[in-house]
Protein backbone atom coordinates (compact mmCIF):
# COMPACT_ATOMS: atom_id res chain seq x y z
CA UNK A 1 0.00 0.00 0.00
CA UNK A 2 1.24 3.18 -0.63
CA UNK A 3 1.52 6.02 2.02
CA UNK A 4 -0.81 8.67 0.14
CA UNK A 5 -3.35 5.48 -0.09
CA UNK A 6 -3.21 5.12 3.35
CA UNK A 7 -3.06 8.74 4.37
CA UNK A 8 -6.77 9.64 1.60
CA UNK A 9 -8.46 6.43 4.00
CA UNK A 10 -7.31 8.05 6.80
CA UNK A 11 -8.78 11.32 6.06
CA UNK A 12 -12.08 10.11 4.75
CA UNK A 13 -12.27 7.86 8.00
CA UNK A 14 -11.95 10.90 10.11
CA UNK A 15 -14.37 12.95 7.91
CA UNK A 16 -17.06 10.51 7.57
CA UNK A 17 -17.05 10.08 11.17
CA UNK A 18 -17.04 13.72 12.47
CA UNK A 19 -20.07 14.25 9.77
CA UNK A 20 -21.84 11.37 10.98
CA UNK A 21 -21.31 12.49 14.54
CA UNK A 22 -21.78 15.89 14.50
CA UNK A 23 -24.04 16.51 11.81
CA UNK A 24 -26.24 13.30 10.62
CA UNK A 25 -27.48 11.55 13.81
CA UNK A 26 -29.54 14.79 14.22
CA UNK A 27 -31.16 14.90 11.32
CA UNK A 28 -34.59 12.47 10.73
CA UNK A 29 -36.61 12.95 8.23
CA UNK A 30 -40.32 11.85 8.85
CA UNK A 31 -39.33 10.52 12.19
CA UNK A 32 -38.02 7.24 10.17
CA UNK A 33 -35.24 7.75 7.80
CA UNK A 34 -31.54 8.63 9.73
CA UNK A 35 -28.77 9.16 7.15
CA UNK A 36 -26.03 6.57 7.63
CA UNK A 37 -23.35 8.28 5.88
CA UNK A 38 -20.19 6.67 7.44
CA UNK A 39 -20.83 3.32 5.56
CA UNK A 40 -19.15 5.18 2.60
CA UNK A 41 -15.55 4.36 3.96
CA UNK A 42 -16.30 0.79 3.34
CA UNK A 43 -18.13 1.25 -0.07
CA UNK A 44 -14.52 3.19 -0.86
CA UNK A 45 -11.67 0.75 -0.21
CA UNK A 46 -10.16 -0.60 -3.30
CA UNK A 47 -11.00 -4.45 -4.29
CA UNK A 48 -7.78 -5.78 -3.41
CA UNK A 49 -7.69 -4.31 0.14
CA UNK A 50 -6.68 -7.61 2.55
CA UNK A 51 -10.34 -8.79 3.88
CA UNK A 52 -8.82 -8.27 7.56
CA UNK A 53 -7.55 -4.59 7.29
CA UNK A 54 -11.48 -3.90 5.87
CA UNK A 55 -13.19 -5.53 8.96
CA UNK A 56 -11.22 -3.90 11.37
CA UNK A 57 -11.49 -0.92 10.01
CA UNK A 58 -14.80 -1.41 9.52
CA UNK A 59 -15.03 -2.45 13.29
CA UNK A 60 -12.97 1.08 14.49
CA UNK A 61 -15.23 3.44 12.59
CA UNK A 62 -18.58 1.83 14.34
CA UNK A 63 -16.85 1.30 17.35
CA UNK A 64 -15.59 4.81 17.47
CA UNK A 65 -19.00 6.16 16.67
CA UNK A 66 -20.88 3.84 19.14
CA UNK A 67 -18.67 5.43 22.12
CA UNK A 68 -19.35 9.09 20.41
CA UNK A 69 -22.77 8.48 20.31
CA UNK A 70 -23.48 6.03 23.20
CA UNK A 71 -25.19 3.05 21.33
CA UNK A 72 -23.61 -0.29 23.21
CA UNK A 73 -22.25 -2.00 20.20
CA UNK A 74 -24.79 -1.41 17.58
CA UNK A 75 -22.52 0.74 14.81
CA UNK A 76 -19.93 -1.49 15.68
CA UNK A 77 -21.33 -4.94 15.03
CA UNK A 78 -23.68 -3.61 11.74
CA UNK A 79 -20.01 -2.08 10.52
CA UNK A 80 -18.04 -5.15 11.09
CA UNK A 81 -20.84 -7.22 9.26
CA UNK A 82 -21.06 -5.16 6.38
CA UNK A 83 -17.28 -5.26 5.58
CA UNK A 84 -17.47 -8.74 6.30
CA UNK A 85 -20.00 -9.62 3.70
CA UNK A 86 -18.32 -7.11 1.35
CA UNK A 87 -16.42 -9.47 -0.43
CA UNK A 88 -18.93 -11.49 -1.27
CA UNK A 89 -20.86 -8.31 -2.78
CA UNK A 90 -18.31 -7.27 -4.98
CA UNK A 91 -17.82 -10.51 -6.28
CA UNK A 92 -21.17 -10.19 -7.10
CA UNK A 93 -21.36 -7.26 -9.59
CA UNK A 94 -17.70 -6.70 -10.33
CA UNK A 95 -15.46 -9.16 -12.46
CA UNK A 96 -12.94 -11.01 -10.77
CA UNK A 97 -10.17 -9.62 -12.57
CA UNK A 98 -10.90 -6.34 -12.41
CA UNK A 99 -8.11 -3.80 -11.82
CA UNK A 100 -5.83 -4.25 -8.95
CA UNK A 101 -6.31 -1.44 -7.38
CA UNK A 102 -9.49 -0.37 -8.48
CA UNK A 103 -12.21 1.55 -6.22
CA UNK A 104 -15.24 1.13 -7.00
CA UNK A 105 -16.93 4.31 -8.18
CA UNK A 106 -19.51 5.47 -10.36
CA UNK A 107 -18.07 6.34 -13.11
CA UNK A 108 -16.21 3.33 -14.17
CA UNK A 109 -19.43 0.56 -13.71
CA UNK A 110 -22.73 2.85 -13.03
CA UNK A 111 -25.39 -0.07 -12.79
CA UNK A 112 -22.18 -2.33 -10.75
CA UNK A 113 -22.08 0.82 -8.72
CA UNK A 114 -25.12 1.24 -7.58
CA UNK A 115 -26.20 -2.12 -6.87
CA UNK A 116 -23.03 -2.55 -5.08
CA UNK A 117 -24.43 0.58 -2.90
CA UNK A 118 -27.74 -1.03 -2.26
CA UNK A 119 -26.52 -4.66 -1.31
CA UNK A 120 -23.72 -3.11 1.16
CA UNK A 121 -26.13 0.00 2.36
CA UNK A 122 -29.12 -2.77 3.01
CA UNK A 123 -26.61 -5.17 4.99
CA UNK A 124 -25.72 -2.53 7.30
CA UNK A 125 -28.75 -1.39 7.77
CA UNK A 126 -30.84 -4.54 8.17
CA UNK A 127 -28.42 -5.12 11.43
CA UNK A 128 -28.40 -2.08 12.52
CA UNK A 129 -32.29 -1.33 12.85
CA UNK A 130 -32.15 -5.58 14.16
CA UNK A 131 -30.05 -4.91 16.62
CA UNK A 132 -31.74 -1.51 17.90
CA UNK A 133 -35.12 -2.46 17.59
CA UNK A 134 -34.41 -6.35 19.38
CA UNK A 135 -38.03 -7.43 18.93
CA UNK A 136 -40.56 -8.04 16.19
CA UNK A 137 -43.40 -6.23 18.44
CA UNK A 138 -42.78 -3.52 16.18
CA UNK A 139 -41.70 -4.85 12.78
CA UNK A 140 -43.62 -2.66 10.60
CA UNK A 141 -42.24 0.01 12.05
CA UNK A 142 -38.59 -1.44 12.33
CA UNK A 143 -39.00 -2.48 7.99
CA UNK A 144 -39.87 1.57 7.18
CA UNK A 145 -37.12 2.53 9.36
CA UNK A 146 -34.46 0.22 7.48
CA UNK A 147 -35.74 0.70 3.99
CA UNK A 148 -36.55 5.18 4.21
CA UNK A 149 -33.01 5.06 6.11
CA UNK A 150 -30.92 3.25 3.54
CA UNK A 151 -32.81 5.13 0.39
CA UNK A 152 -31.76 8.00 2.33
CA UNK A 153 -28.21 6.51 3.06
CA UNK A 154 -28.31 5.30 -0.72
CA UNK A 155 -28.78 8.38 -1.91
CA UNK A 156 -26.45 10.22 -0.42
CA UNK A 157 -23.52 8.15 -1.06
CA UNK A 158 -24.38 8.16 -4.95
CA UNK A 159 -24.61 12.06 -4.87
CA UNK A 160 -20.90 11.99 -2.40
CA UNK A 161 -19.73 9.57 -5.12
CA UNK A 162 -20.73 12.02 -7.96
CA UNK A 163 -19.23 15.05 -6.74
CA UNK A 164 -16.22 13.40 -5.47
CA UNK A 165 -14.53 11.87 -8.21
CA UNK A 166 -14.02 13.31 -11.60
CA UNK A 167 -15.05 11.37 -14.84
CA UNK A 168 -11.87 9.88 -16.41
CA UNK A 169 -13.62 9.12 -19.65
Amino acid sequence: MKAITILKEILLFIILFLIQVLLLNRITVFGYATPILYIYFTVKLPISRNRFYVIISGFLLGLITDIFLNTPGMNAAATTAAASFRPLILRMFYPKEEFEDFVPNIYESTPAFVKYVFAIVLVHQLILFAIESFTILNITSTLIRIGASSMLTIILILALDLFSFKNKK
